[in-house]
């Protein structure tokens, strides 16, 4: 069962930060880090990730620089800014109290 890329949207940006919480990286390895945690349900397309890089480096969410690549390619890193955890934290906030509030409304009770 694929999932559906509606569930990503507006998740991307809060994702591909968790990601660099680890530490800086590339496009593709961020791309294949969210495939293999989505358990192959989940796949982000290239034009999706990134659009998403180039909105979040406007915003100052994150940070990039060039660096040597495999065969002497050049590969675009990312890093998170001080920005870009502060707006991860809050969005993981906003997350945990809207996943307890959906599951109220769907599963039922007071999770």
């Amino acid at each position: 069962m694929a999932v559906n890329g509606d569930v990503l949207r507006g998740h991307t940006e809060t994702i591909i930060l968790r990601i660099l919480l680890e530490g800086d990286n590339y496009g593709y390895e961020i791309a294949k880090r969210i495939t293999d945690a989505g358990e192959g349900l989940i796949e982000v397309k290239d034009a999706t990730i990134y659009t998403a890089f180039r909105r979040m480096e406007a915003e100052g969410l994150l940070t990039t620089y060039w660096g040597d690549g495999v065969g002497g390619a050049r590969r675009r890193y990312y890093r998170i800014s001080q920005k870009g955890r502060e707006y991860y934290d809050e969005k993981v906030r906003v997350w945990k109290e809207l996943n307890r509030l959906l599951n109220n409304l769907i599963v039922g009770g007071n999770n």
